[in-house]
Parts: C-alpha cells; structure tokens; sequence
C-alpha cells in the first residue's frame, strides 16, 4: 500500500507542469486529499504565488512538512527520453520533471499522514503542512510571506522537515541538520577608457583590480566549525571591455559569492571585503544582496527521530551535513525550533531526465510516517 499509494499520488504531482511560480492544480490535489483527513486549511496567495497551510489537531508540539510544488523549466524537451510532464517508469525508477525535486517528497509527506491518521486520529502532537509554489523562482511571495504571515500572528513550529533532495546515493545516506548563508557582491570598479596604445593617458580597472581580487581569492574567511566547512569565497562572472581589441575599458564589472558559515556574519564579510578593496585604493561600488544567513539545528530530538526511523526502515546510519545550497529552510527556521531537510537522492535534480527510484519512494514515506510517531511517542 505505502509503494502504491505514494508513487500513485507523485506520478499526479508530476503530470502537472509546475513551471515556477506556476502551481498548475498540484495544491488544490494536495489540500483535497489533507482536507479529508481533518486538516484546518488556510490558503494564502501572495502576487502570482500561491501556498496554502494546513493544520490537524489542537494541542501538543507541531511537526510540520513543508516543501514546494513548482519546479524549473524541462528545458529541451525532445532531449528527455520521456516527456517531462509524463510520469514514467523504466528500470525501477520514475522519471519526470520534480520526480526529485520534490513532488515525490510531498507525496510522501501526505501518505505518510494518511496511513497514521487512519489508526491514529487522537495524537498527542499537531501537525502541519506548510506549502508553496515560488521556491524554484524569486522566492518573494513564497515561504518567506507565509512565514511573515505566522510570525505576525505568533505562530511556532516545534519540529520542521524540508523534502528536499538530501540523499546522495540512496534515500536517508544523507540529511541536512543546517544551510550556509549565502551573500553575493556586484563590485564595479572604475578606471578610465583610452586606447591600448596609451595606457598613460588612460586607467584599466582589471589592471588596478587583479592584486584586489587576488587577495580576496586567498583569504582565509574562517575555520568552520564541526557542523559548517569554512566559509568560501568564489567569482562567478567578470566583465569588462568594449568588444574592440584595442581599447581600455572604463569600468570592470565582477559578481561573487560567498558561502559563509555561523563563524562569520554577513556584515563581517562585508567589512572584510571593503576594508580589501579601500586598501588598495580602488574607485568601486559595491551592491550587496544576502539570499539566506546560515542556520543550523544542532544534534536533537528532531534528528534523533530521523536517525532512528532511517535505520528502522532502511536499516543505514546517516549523515548529518550542512552542505549544498540554500532552501527555503532558511525562512522557517525563525519560527522553528528544530529543522531538517530529509529526501531522496538528489542526483538528477534539475537535469534532463530527473528520476527517483521508485522503493526510495515508498521508503521516504515510511521514514515520514516512524518520525511522527517516534516525536508523539516523546510526548507521552
């Protein structure tokens, strides 16, 4: 029942093209089948995005699932095998766009419930769903209002888990108990336009910059700590010139990132990155933009849960880590106690021909399902 119910309901998923911020009937899906089962369901739309969450019960810790039903553009259709709004399955594995990312994961989190709730209606824990199209666009009218919306009203989540895509080979090798923040720079540095062939009477803003960059290329940011790697610098893009070979720019333009772990903040690396700059006399502007600060739920109830029902039904230790990229998990860990990101395997996500084996499916779910009882078993 847990293969079929939960690979019937993320084939459905799938079959509707999502496209961010676009959810294409997947919510209402998921609300019918959660209002069912006695779930208090709120639906807030914000610009083009909507999201809706949902509550059951009335008292005890709230154990809420959130995650997302938009996904990213297919991209060259006639390179996928299959169509990507065509849920198929080949060799054990269902292949769709979000089969990954992370329709699958939502189908799960609903299965699971409806297994527990069918013999369990009466327990001593609430539960939530808290779900958005926008997390694979801007990210503007998505999580981060719904998440503005709870706070205003007081609201406080116990224990949250993301669906997103952790596993590295197979479902539950892998969790995510934290996220680097993520900060990027557009750093513009002037010099002044002029021929090649006078550079005397003329300033090249590559030539002023190169020790600059070089510098913060080898700078040391911090040492991490046990739970981050140290926070890491990388240049994404560098632009200059007119296209004409003989002349001297005026300006350079060079966008970076940094990946920074809870042993620095955003505004010590900003500092850091200025007080570089203004030493090697650089005529600049500097536009900051910060994604996501870091977070991090340290080793508790929340993941002892997910240890436990991992090696229960899949009889493997995981990994706790706090690598990858940014989720929407830095939203709701202001209003969440404990937070993890527990899902399958992320190998395929984004990529032509996006898969998840179908047994990690009905694993996922059953992983979801020995989770809540363990955390409503705590409470008696």
């Amino acid at each position: 029942m847990t293969e079929t119910e939960t690979l019937t309901l993320a084939m459905a998923l799938i079959a509707q093209p999502s496209v961010t911020p676009d959810d294409h009937g997947c919510q209402p899906l998921l609300i019918s089948r959660l209002a069912a089962m006695g779930f208090q369901i709120e639906t807030l739309r914000f610009g083009e995005t909507d999201n809706f969450y949902a509550v059951y019960g009335q008292h005890g810790p709230l154990i809420c699932f959130a995650g997302h039903t938009d996904v990213v553009p297919a991209g060259d259709e006639s390179s996928w095998t299959s169509p990507p709004f065509v849920p198929t399955q080949r060799n054990g594995y269902l292949y769709g766009r979000g089969a990954a990312d992370m329709k699958s994961s939502i189908a799960a989190f609903v299965t699971a419930c409806e297994r527990l709730l069918a013999v369990q209606p009466d327990l001593p824990i609430r539960l939530a769903f808290l779900i958005t199209s926008d997390e694979e666009g801007d990210g503007f009218d998505g999580t981060k209002r719904v998440v503005e919306t709870l706070q205003h009203r007081g609201e406080h989540i116990d224990y949250c888990i993301v669906g997103e895509p952790t596993a590295v080979t197979k479902v539950g090798d892998m969790i995510k108990n934290g996220r680097r923040g993520s900060l990027s720079g557009t750093l513009v540095v002037h010099g002044k336009q002029g021929h090649v062939a006078y550079p005397h009477l003329a300033s090249n803003p590559m030539h002023l910059a190169a020790t600059a960059l070089a510098e913060l290329v080898n700078t040391h940011w911090d040492d991490g700590n046990s739970y981050f790697p140290p926070t890491g610098f990388q240049i994404s893009n560098i632009h200059a010139g007119t296209g004409a070979g003989n002349v001297i720019p005026a300006d350079m333009t060079v966008q970076f990132n940094f990946r920074f772990s809870t042993e620095s903040t955003a505004e010590s690396l900003q500092q850091r990155v200025e007080a570089i700059l203004d030493q090697h006399e650089l005529n600049y502007d500097l536009q900051w933009s910060l994604s996501g600060e870091p977070f991090l739920t340290t080793a508790g109830k929340l993941t002892d849960a997910a240890q436990a029902a991992i090696q229960s039904v899949c009889g493997i230790s995981t990994e706790l880590s706090t690598t990858g990229g940014t989720s929407d998990g830095r939203f709701i860990k202001a209003i969440a106690t404990e937070l993890i990101e527990l899902g399958p395997v992320n190998a395929t996500i984004h990529q032509i021909d996006e898969c998840v084996n179908v047994t990690d499916i009905a694993q996922l779910s059953a992983i979801y399902e020995k989770m809540i009882k363990i955390l409503a078993q705590s409470q008696v």
